[in-house]
């Protein structure tokens, strides 16, 4: 699993910043009609894949499934309502949010291509239950889920990048840090170098 892992909002973000390294990159559209939605997953899937990056889509496992995308992140409510048959059966792997041990053990019964686990700092983009996770349970979870790939996500920064791996993450999910930054296009670049040492 590619070690740097974007996820946006919007295709246009898509667009903007993967010619500058990224091969792994989520859609993550909120709040925005079906006809947007639609149009948003069939451009971020044609121009990843002109690129050769790996697009993950979140919550809208239907709509990514009908367009032929090949990866679907799910939140925890997001499982309670997806057809993981149809999923497997139509060739999309998907990843699994999770924040404490119980939610894990569900999302490792559904045999996913990855486990998410955050916030792992105290994040900035939305307000969550969870308190920061911290590079301890990082590290438990790696444990854990053994060989299934463990996505970090929340508060990540370069600088917080290599204790992230350390502790035994195999990538690294950033939203805020380049959507919020002076000049994504540079940040994006810091991270894809930081992520390849």
């Amino acid at each position: 699993m590619e070690r740097f892992y974007l996820i946006t909002g919007d295709v246009n973000w898509i667009e903007m910043l993967v010619p500058y390294g990224v091969k792994l990159a989520q859609l993550r559209i909120k709040d925005q009609s079906v006809s947007v939605m639609r149009r948003q997953i069939a451009q971020a899937r044609d121009f990843c894949r002109q690129h050769g990056v790996q697009l993950i889509i979140n919550d809208y496992w239907e709509l990514a499934s009908e367009l032929g995308c090949d990866f679907v992140h799910l939140g925890q409510e997001d499982m309670d309502s997806a057809d993981f048959t149809t999923l497997r059966k139509d060739g999309v792997r998907f990843g699994l949010s999770t924040h404490d041990e119980a939610e894990l053990e569900r999302a490792l019964s559904f045999k996913p291509d990855y486990i998410a686990l955050g916030p792992v700092y105290p994040t900035k983009l939305k307000k969550l239950r969870w308190a920061p996770q911290g590079l301890e349970r990082v590290s438990r979870w790696k444990q854990l889920v053994g060989a299934t790939p463990l996505v970090a996500i929340g508060g990540l920064t370069p600088e917080r990048c290599a204790g992230v791996f350390e502790a035994g993450a195999d990538s690294a999910a950033v939203v805020t840090d380049i959507l919020q930054a002076h000049d994504p296009i540079a940040r994006t670049q810091e991270w894809v170098e930081v992520c390849q040492r």
